[in-house]
């Protein structure tokens, strides 16, 4: 027997309640209220209680300001937890229009409209109905929050029954004998217990975030700023964080500090010295006369992971959760390098003479061309050697300064190309090559500029040829399993001030592999390079190494002319390796990047270096290191991390807020205070 209830709204569609009430004895043993759907009556009873159930009919539907309210016929389906809606009743035995999930949901009523409610799921996403009357919308309100009750908690006793299995797992490895065939210290056993509690994490963490987003959306509703909730979920690094206990503030954690705001002799009277001298100085301030060649050896020993360290890794692992941010983890002291992350940066500029061959392109296509083959022929001297080590995390503060003296007579591009007119710059170049006297001279600075999140600002500039480029980068890193990730959130800008163009770029991703038996990094991302006033750009893909078969670190570029869809160079090879460049001319050209001559640095003795200066803030850390102390080494590295914690909650109980030194706030990403584009 079918009841058909006739329903309607000022603006809106008529809908019908669709009830098959069942066969009489169904009828005979039901008691309760009414609830309209298939079958659909809320009891007390045994039956009705293991029955199958689904509640259906038409509602109103919210659609946007344009279509405004719609009919539409839902279907709250017990079985798949979901509540779906179709065009109309003839349509529901075809794919749904539209679904919201109901474990973790929020029913609540709304007076924007009579009879009006709202379920917001808990992946964000949100329907806004309207029902006939107050009786059918508290039918199909208590008809949700049961469902939704129904399946959070099945969820929950699914976890609580993962939990104890593992538990049993754990239990089981370690009552095995410390010795014999099968250990507790064998090592698929212990690679056993770090998965399965790192996977069991990450789905502990799934459901505290969908319960973690159904309390944000109730505090919305409490306050009456449902309109506003997905703004106020939408957030970014840049976003200035709020002082309170336990939160993080200028890179450093806050809290409540009883001690003096004001003491001659606390770090934030020291850190405040410490710009007093500095604040207009730049990288040619520095007396260049002091520097000497560098000769340290960035390459690290392929040693692998020692036993005792792997232990020591898989005690780590078992206490990471799968896609759990780094930022915070303390690693152990032998997966470092010997070097700052700044430095690492300084180390991309290793071919500066290619670096400043870019401004020498006659053509706007010649210029993009020469930073496309500058970019790709960067990463293998930054990155140097294949082992997966990891550089010092800069503290607050710190920063990195070195300069290159480059002989004019080697600027000069990769390659030459016969169709191209002749380069504007090309007749100082070449005069300059043919008596082979003078150098150019490029600087570098860089500067931790925030620490939560990890924020690196570096400046580089040639005076002389007008270039220059600014950089900001966020290191993101993230636990994957057998892998860490870390992503370079941020973007660079070139300037080639004689002609007047910016190139913006962005970074890839790192990626450190086979972190439990010898450790190896690629490179992986496509990354974007652009110059809106010529209209050219580029994409450059770093290809990570598949599953099975497939080679490593392979790179593809592609550079296009944008207002005529023109390539006009295509790129393929290994970014530490051979590269091939093709060009719309018909010509090719193979760079071997292992082959191309490096001009070393230049850097002050340690002694004549400022005390926030990287080689000397870590001396004693990479001494340690290279004589395999691991020991002595993690005691200067706490001993830093100590200092930069103390100094910050002295900061804050001082209201002496942080200020770098070289790079100021400009948007979204760091500036360099005294760029080259605005002093020339």
């Amino acid at each position: 027997m079918e009841k058909t209830l006739n329903v309607s709204h000022s603006g809106s569609s008529k809908g019908k309640w669709s009830t098959d009430r069942g066969n009489p004895a169904q009828r005979q043993a039901r008691s309760g209220s009414y609830s309209p759907g298939s079958g659909t009556v809320s009891d007390s009873s045994h039956q009705s209680q293991t029955q199958k159930r689904h509640l259906e009919g038409f509602l109103n539907k919210y659609t946007n300001l344009l279509q405004g309210w719609q009919s539409r016929y839902f279907v709250l389906d017990p079985e798949l937890g979901q509540l779906q809606y179709f065009i109309n009743e003839h349509s529901k035995n075809l794919k749904p229009r539209g679904s919201l999930p109901l474990i973790g949901s929020l029913v609540a009523p709304s007076d924007e409209f009579p009879f009006m409610f709202t379920v917001y799921a808990a992946n964000g996403d949100l329907f806004k109905l309207r029902a006939c009357d107050a009786r059918e919308q508290q039918t199909w309100m208590t008809q949700l929050q049961l469902y939704a009750r129904r399946h959070s908690d099945s969820s929950a006793k699914v976890m609580s029954q993962a939990e104890g299995q593992q538990k049993n797992l754990v239990n089981s490895i370690e009552s095995l004998p410390s010795r014999g065939p099968l250990s507790s210290l064998d090592q698929d056993l212990l690679l056993l217990k770090a998965t399965s509690a790192a996977t069991l994490s990450c789905l502990g963490d799934c459901l505290s975030i969908l319960q973690h987003n159904v309390c944000q959306a109730a505090q919305h509703i409490t306050h009456g700023h449902t309109q506003g909730s997905n703004a106020d979920n939408n957030s970014s690094w840049s976003r200035p964080k709020p002082v309170s206990d336990d939160h993080v503030k200028n890179g450093e954690l806050t809290g409540h500090d009883t001690s003096p705001k004001h003491q001659p002799n606390s770090p934030a009277h020291r850190n405040k010295d410490r710009f007093k001298d500095t604040e207009n100085s730049s990288p040619d301030s520095l007396d260049s006369s002091e520097e000497i060649t560098d000769s340290e050896d960035n390459e690290e020993e392929d040693l692998g992971v020692l036993d005792d360290q792997r232990s020591i890794i898989l005690h780590l692992l078992s206490q990471l959760k799968l896609g759990m941010d780094l930022t915070r983890v303390v690693l152990p002291t032998f997966i470092l390098e010997k070097r700052s992350l700044l430095e690492m940066y300084a180390n991309f500029m290793a071919h500066p003479d290619v670096f400043l061959a870019i401004t020498s392109g006659g053509t706007a296509e010649e210029r993009i061309i020469r930073f496309v083959e500058y970019y790709l022929t960067a990463f293998h001297e930054g990155r140097k050697g294949a082992v997966a080590k990891k550089p010092f995390n800069p503290i607050l503060g710190e920063c990195f300064h070195c300069t290159w003296d480059i002989p004019r007579h080697k600027v000069r591009p990769l390659r030459t190309t016969s169709s191209s007119p002749a380069p504007a710059a090309a007749p100082s170049v070449q005069h300059a090559s043919a008596d082979g006297v003078g150098s150019y001279r490029l600087r570098f600075v860089a500067e931790q500029v925030s620490h939560h999140p990890p924020i690196s600002g570096f400046y580089c500039e040639c005076e002389e040829r007008r270039i220059c480029v600014n950089t900001h980068v966020w290191t993101k890193s993230k636990f994957m399993g057998m892998s860490i990730g870390v992503s370079m959130v941020g973007e660079g800008v070139l300037h080639l001030l004689e002609h007047g163009e910016e190139y913006v770029f962005t970074l890839p991703s790192a990626y450190a592999r086979s972190i439990l038996t010898v450790p190896w990094v690629e490179l992986g991302g496509k990354v974007s390079i652009s110059c809106a006033k010529s209209g050219y750009s580029a994409t450059v893909t770093f290809h990570t190494k598949p599953f099975y078969g497939g080679k490593v670190h392979r790179v593809t570029a592609e550079v296009k002319h944008n207002p005529t869809g023109t390539i006009v160079c295509k790129a393929q090879g290994e970014w530490n390796g051979t590269l091939e460049f093709t060009y719309n001319s018909g010509e090719t050209k193979v760079i071997d990047t292992s082959k191309l001559p490096v001009i070393r640095k230049k850097i002050r003795p340690l002694e004549r270096q400022g005390p926030y200066e990287s080689r000397r803030l870590w001396q004693h850390v990479s001494a340690a290191l290279k004589t395999g102390d691991i020991d002595t080494a993690t005691e200067h590295k706490h001993q830093l991390e100590e200092r930069q914690r103390r100094e910050g909650k002295q900061r804050t109980a001082s209201h002496v807020p942080w200020k770098p030194k070289y790079f100021i706030k400009e948007g979204e990403g760091w500036v360099y205070h005294n760029p080259l584009w605005k002093t020339k």
